[in-house]
């Protein structure tokens, strides 16, 4: 099964970084969080890769053209890579598909530029930014057994400021950056069927917007909840906490 990682944003909310480098370049522990992403589903033995790239997509191609074989450039923005993971030891190279999807378009126009790419297979398929320890076999296994269009992660994250408990002037209850305990949120990590196709019709389509929104419709979209570790690198702030998780030898996406 091939995990595609959508990589083409400009991730203007972490700016300080991104006006030089896309945001999936910005590193962790001296490595592009795109490398971090890679390593979660090597970890459950995928290893066929497919990134969407668009702002500033040179940059991405010439990090595997530096750090890899590069085994084909046959077509048209899409090059083919043999990479040996910096992180993970492989007894074999994974395979790294890069295609440019336009600077501009949406995340459901990028997944359907990808449509020849993927085949007729499920597919996985997440974004450049987001870090965590989901089980993907267990995702995977999940969704070949309720047979939708499409599976989702559900998460709790953790929310950005501490909470409080008031009663008039009184706090009753703090507790410092808890996790959301009312709601899920999409965390990314989907599997897709190739059904979804049908729901995008171009470069302007949002994946979240008329896609999912369909299969909401239809019944087609479930969620895998995952109550553990999940982390979206949206600030510097965010980087800055993602550092420290690396140095603390404790990792959660890769260990």
């Amino acid at each position: 099964m091939k995990a595609v990682i959508l990589a083409g944003g400009f991730g203007t909310r972490l700016s300080e970084y991104t006006e030089i480098i896309p945001k999936p370049m910005v590193t962790i522990g001296n490595i592009p969080i795109l490398i971090h992403i890679m390593s979660l589903y090597l970890k459950y033995n995928i290893s066929e890769f497919v990134i969407a790239t668009g702002y500033k997509s040179e940059i991405i191609d010439n990090y595997f053209i530096q750090n890899s074989h590069q085994l084909s450039n046959d077509e048209k923005d899409t090059k083919v890579f043999a990479f040996n993971h910096p992180i993970i030891k492989l007894e074999n190279t994974c395979k790294v598909t890069t295609c440019f999807t336009g600077k501009k378009t949406m995340t459901g126009g990028r997944v359907l530029r990808l449509k020849n790419i993927i085949g007729d297979d499920d597919f996985l398929l997440t974004y450049g930014d987001g870090l965590s320890n989901v089980n993907i076999e267990s995702l995977i296994k999940f969704h070949k057994q309720e047979k939708k269009i499409a599976t989702l992660t559900a998460v709790r994250p953790p929310v950005r400021f501490g909470e409080l408990e008031i009663n008039g002037n009184q706090v009753l209850k703090f507790e410092e950056k808890p996790n959301m305990q009312k709601g899920w949120i999409n965390g990314g990590f989907f599997v897709f069927n190739k059904r979804i196709f049908d729901s995008i019709e171009g470069d302007n389509i949002m994946l979240e917007r008329e896609p999912l929104e369909n299969c909401v419709a239809s019944g087609e979209l479930n969620a895998f909840k995952h109550e553990d570790f999940w982390f979206c690198m949206d600030t510097k702030r965010d980087k800055d906490n993602l550092e420290k998780i690396w140095a603390s030898g404790s990792i959660p996406w890769i260990y």
